[in-house]
């Protein structure tokens, strides 16, 4: 995973030296041109979750949009994966801080990494959304996923219990 700390994913940045299989970004505005013509030059496919950057999104829809921008990073056919909003600071940092969540980190140590990202400019309510993040939804996820095979082809197909209940994310595919 990488967390990128501006608007930019690449063109003259070291992200590029990972080998990006997906970008996910996290804002509602459209995808920059320049971005899109970087990432279809380098086969790198997009997730664009529409999480806005105001401090009174509506929990509930703040957490169906982390969800699946976790569903996203957790699925290792899309590693590296590069996570960047505006700035890298407050929807990047609750994805990154759910997702460290996820992993056991100890909350001092997640928050220490969002306060990294977001400097000055760290909110309270982000910790205390990151803080209250249900990761047991996520986790129940975690442990439905099915690999099945398709025929004799042994190409695995990625699913999850109750996907259908879940809005998919727009996807920009090239």
């Amino acid at each position: 995973m990488v967390q990128s700390p501006n608007h930019s994913p690449c063109p003259s940045s070291h992200y590029c030296v990972v080998d990006l299989v997906v970008a996910e970004y996290l804002c509602p505005e459209p995808y920059p041109e320049e971005n899109l013509e970087f990432l279809k030059s380098q086969n790198i496919r997009l997730f664009q979750f529409g999480i806005e950057g105001k401090t009174e999104v509506s929990l509930p829809i703040l957490s169906d949009s982390i969800m699946e921008a976790l569903k996203i990073l957790l699925d290792v056919r899309n590693h590296p994966v590069l996570i960047h909003c505006k700035r890298g600071k407050h929807r990047t940092g609750c994805v990154v801080g759910c997702f460290r969540k996820m992993q056991n980190w100890c909350l001092s140590s997640v928050f220490e990494e969002y306060q990294r990202y977001a400097g000055a400019k760290s909110r309270t309510t982000d910790l205390t959304f990151i803080e209250m993040f249900d990761i047991i939804n996520l986790r129940q996820c975690l442990y439905s996923i099915i690999y099945q095979y398709q025929g004799a082809s042994k190409k695995r197909r990625l699913m999850y219990q109750g996907e259908t209940t879940h809005k998919p994310p727009r996807l920009t595919s090239f």
